[in-house]
């Protein structure tokens, strides 16, 4: 039996209707500079879902466990390589993103007899700086944008980009993305909070509502009350527990990336 073109399109769209459906259940990812670092938060309910990769490198996403398992050993076998084969200076978010995991993914999608994986993933790099960090989103047919100051991994566009006006401060459209104040550890905590909630309504409550493409910059916040009983529910009634991390900008540390524990995120939680 011949294997067309034809045939290859229709499995990639097959493949890419399954992992869209997989990953519309996946917990959010909000990231944003502090002063402190950068903060990454989601929720989970057993396995972490935030990891180090590097010094100054941080890796979070939703979908399945073992490929999100799978996407850290290669990122973190590739950055330990180059490390010591170059220097750590030469060890990067973008050579990681872009010559290890990105292709690694695209072969995989492409290959119409192997299995997709289940993954959307935000890769970031602390600066001394707030205005440097770098964010990289990558999905899971290797296609990835880079962002600045925040960024968010969702189970749909409609539902990221909600979280991005939310990280903003704005709340309404912010098309050039325009650097914002460097906020505290406590304002980012609130602030990924409240993005992270609002992904989750997104993904929830307003997939039927959902417009067209071009009005999401337009399209109305759900109020912070509804917000707040979207993260109880989880919380409560989901068995979700918040998993946050300070990506440090304090070099004299030998190990960057720290778990906030319960008792600081408690202030901050229904």
């Amino acid at each position: 039996m011949a294997y067309t073109p034809y045939d290859w399109q229709q499995t990639l769209r097959q493949k890419a209707d399954y992992v869209e459906d997989r990953l519309r259940g996946g917990s959010p990812v909000a990231a944003l500079s502090c002063r402190e670092g950068i903060l990454l938060l989601t929720t989970r309910r057993t396995q972490s879902k935030i990891f180090e990769i590097y010094d100054r490198l941080a890796f979070a996403g939703l979908g399945n466990p073992s490929d999100l398992e799978a996407v850290r050993h290669a990122a973190v076998d590739f950055a330990h390589a180059e490390g010591y084969q170059r220097s750590e200076q030469d060890v990067s978010i973008q050579r990681v993103v872009g010559f290890a995991i990105s292709p690694a993914l695209k072969r995989s999608f492409a290959d119409p007899f192997r299995t997709p994986l289940v993954i959307r993933g935000l890769f970031v790099q602390v600066a001394e700086a707030p205005s440097e960090d770098l964010y990289y989103v990558l999905n899971y047919d290797g296609e990835f944008a880079l962002y600045h100051d925040y960024a968010a991994a969702a189970g749909t566009d409609f539902a990221e980009v909600l979280m991005e006006r939310v990280l903003s401060g704005e709340g309404s459209p912010n098309p050039k993305r325009k650097p914002r104040k460097a906020l505290s550890l406590e304002e980012g905590l609130q602030r990924a909070l409240q993005a992270w909630s609002t992904g989750r309504w997104a993904l929830e409550e307003g997939t039927e509502a959902e417009p067209e493409p071009e009005e999401w910059e337009k399209a109305p916040l759900p109020p912070e009350e509804e917000l707040r009983n979207v993260l109880a529910e989880a919380l409560e009634g989901g068995g979700e527990r918040v998993e946050a991390a300070l990506l440090e900008r304090d070099l004299r540390r030998e190990r960057l990336l720290r778990f906030l524990p319960e008792e600081e995120l408690n202030a901050f939680l229904p």
